[in-house]
């Protein structure tokens, strides 16, 4: 399935708290129907302090949520369903009913069902989010393969975003109490990557990133880092020019306009010796390069967000 961290409800309030308004309209997709999502929902609304934080909408229909929930000894969730987001509970959990069809529910499978739900899940949910009936977004795990259609031709949850707001561009970047690893390419084969680090890439990238960092998390003036493509960071050359020839100076150009961005640093050490706990972000040039790390030392408790789409906030 697609990116997913399994975050406590503890940790899941304190972020939504950090990034949205008071008491939120939060938009939840289901993922893929026959993988974890719903499940995933069902168990963190389990924890009822959630409902002082946020006003869950889930985006789905009853019987699909009830299948789930009789799959689950001692659910205790319960729900109001509804077909408009001006008559929702506030203190209490909402379906939105994206489909009355009769779906056929197989968990665990990978099929054109549980894709095409998934989709129209997303769908609808984020259309909900355009046209600000919702204040964020929360979504589930799709898998790319059996979530590819002619409505949906995207490699995951960001590019997608990234066409539905038209947004010139947007940054995936990780999220935690201790890290945040914003990703340069995303879901890019490795072959493919050299080409698509770019001087333009690069400063439109950090851009949103300290926007980001300054709209979304309150931090005045956030301090950047940005990671080498080349082992050693290219070794003043030796092992790659790409550093000297194409980071650097997108590092230098912004520096000028008065960010707060250093680099290239060496990958390998970086994380190591714990350099990133001096930046409030690091820019990595590449998917593993950012996530290996992010997903080894913060261990599930973090969330995939979205920033520069709009003035919404998308998570998963």
């Amino acid at each position: 399935m697609n990116e997913f961290f399994s975050i406590s409800p503890d940790y899941l309030c304190h972020y939504i708290m950090q990034t949205t308004p008071l008491k939120p309209r939060i938009g939840i997709t289901t993922g893929d129907i026959n993988g974890i999502g719903i499940e995933l929902i069902i168990k963190a609304f389990s924890e009822h302090r959630l409902l002082d934080f946020v006003t869950p909408i889930i985006f789905a229909s009853n019987k699909v949520v009830n299948y789930y929930k009789n799959l689950i000894a001692d659910s205790q969730m319960q729900y109001s369903g509804t077909k408009d987001l001006n008559n929702l509970n506030p203190k209490g959990i909402n379906i939105f009913t994206c489909w009355d069809d009769e779906v056929s529910v197989t968990p665990g499978v990978m099929n054109d069902i549980g894709g095409k739900y998934g989709v129209r899940s997303l769908m609808v949910a984020t259309q909900c989010l355009k046209d600000g009936q919702l204040d964020g977004l929360l979504t589930n795990p799709i898998h790319k393969k059996n979530a590819q259609t002619l409505d949906f031709n995207y490699s995951g949850h960001t590019p997608f975003l990234k066409d539905k707001f038209g947004a010139k561009d947007v940054v995936m970047m990780m999220c935690s109490d201790h890290l945040r690893v914003a990703l340069l390419t995303e879901h890019v084969p490795v072959s493919e990557i050299a080409k698509h680090v770019t001087q333009d890439q690069i400063i439109s990238k950090l851009r949103i990133i300290n926007e980001s960092l300054i709209k979304d998390f309150g931090i005045d003036r956030p301090k950047m880092a940005v990671l080498g493509l080349n082992p050693h960071a290219g070794d003043s050359g030796l092992i790659g020019k790409e550093e000297e020839t194409i980071i650097l100076p997108a590092i230098e150009k912004l520096k000028n306009e008065g960010m707060l961005v250093y680099g290239p640093y060496s990958a390998d050490a970086f994380f190591a010796r714990q350099h990133d706990l001096q930046f409030d972000c690091t820019l990595a040039m590449y998917h593993d390069q950012g996530l290996i790390p992010f997903k080894s030392f913060d261990k599930g408790m973090g969330v995939n967000y979205t920033a520069g789409t709009s003035n919404s906030a998308h998570f998963t």
